[in-house]
């Protein structure tokens, strides 16, 4: 390896942001202009404050994962050695019904 590989490879990973900068960049972005509205009229900018968190939750809370793959209940009592045997419903996508068998049979 060349001192000039080195370079470029610390070029690139000087060149990732940090999550932070990102943070204080979307908070110079909508705070700068969000001022400029309280500015004009401080009725505005509470309802522009107001419809900016309304976004913000609504976005946040349609990001949240759901459980695609729960684990599977465990088997019944007595049941000894079940097997557990999963089929997809095809007409409600994320859902499965799970049907226990017993070993050997």
């Amino acid at each position: 390896m060349t001192p000039d590989d080195e370079t470029e490879e610390e070029q690139e990973k000087s060149d990732e942001g940090s999550p932070a900068a990102g943070g204080c960049v979307i908070a110079l972005g909508i705070g700068v202009p969000l001022a400029g509205v309280y500015a004009a009229s401080v009725d505005a900018g509470v309802l522009a404050t107001l419809a900016i968190g309304t976004a913000a939750l609504w976005r946040a809370a349609r990001s949240v994962p759901s459980t695609a793959n729960p684990a599977p209940p465990p088997p019944l009592e007595g049941a000894g050695n079940a097997k557990s045997l999963f089929s997809v419903v095809e007409d409600r996508p994320g859902h499965c019904t799970i049907n226990w068998q017993k070993e050997g049979s």
